[in-house]
């Protein structure tokens, strides 16, 4: 992300401040974070059919319980809401196969997720190799999910929670639901937390961003 100053932000037509009003939805486990964000952004009819029957399209979906990001493409497809998905990797990363985060999950996914990246545009999924930056997007549309962490250090808040720097990578979504230009800040809601509206500084989702790990996903969510 390339660094502008509120006047470049500002001359490009954007409104100074947007704060998106969520229903928040906390994670009940330690792999369904993806899923919340989903749950998050789902009009409350949608919402309510995806909780009742939460196990049986888990598995139908055929992810169960470890979900990439093309899975939650999928699942928003379910459920009709209009997204595109940005992503420096289509399919998955040779890499990952030396990554202890990867390395236990990548044999049972890794047939499932290619053959989903094959077919998502056969079922009208969009899936673009590149990113778009974040201020255009939040302030034309709705909302979007973001696989990353906050590369925190001396106990400073991570996504997930606050432990020492240096730490494993290790995968997680939220929800960035508004900014501030003034402050340089974006809001997010992360489903490990209660119902509650976070801040980052845009240079750290920047760097969250880009670790290793997270292919740079973002999923636009268009209202």
């Amino acid at each position: 992300m390339t660094r502008e100053t509120d006047g470049d932000l500002l001359n490009n037509g954007q409104p100074e401040k947007i704060h998106i009003q969520l229903s928040h939805y906390k994670q009940k486990y330690n792999w369904d974070c993806g899923i919340s964000c989903v749950l998050m952004v789902l009009p409350t009819k949608d919402r309510k059919d995806f909780l009742t029957n939460f196990g049986q399209i888990c598995k139908s979906e055929g992810f169960n319980k470890s979900t990439w990001t093309i899975d939650i493409c999928y699942l928003l497809k379910r459920y009709r809401i209009k997204h595109t998905f940005y992503t420096v990797t289509l399919g998955i990363h040779e890499g990952y196969r030396g990554n202890s985060f990867y390395h236990h999950v990548l044999t049972k996914d890794e047939n499932r997720v290619n053959s989903r990246f094959e077919t998502a545009k056969s079922v009208g999924i969009v899936v673009k190799k590149m990113l778009r930056f974040i201020v255009d997007h939040t302030s034309s549309s709705s909302q979007w999910a973001y696989n990353s962490i906050d590369q925190c250090k001396n106990f400073k808040l991570e996504l997930r929670k606050c432990i020492p720097w240096p730490i494993p990578y290790q995968g997680h979504y939220i929800v960035v639901c508004g900014y501030d230009v003034h402050t340089r800040k974006v809001f997010y809601r992360n489903p490990s937390f209660g119902d509650h509206v976070c801040t980052m500084p845009l240079e750290t989702l920047d760097q969250a961003r880009k670790s290793y790990g997270t292919d740079e996903d973002i999923i636009f969510i268009f209202s």
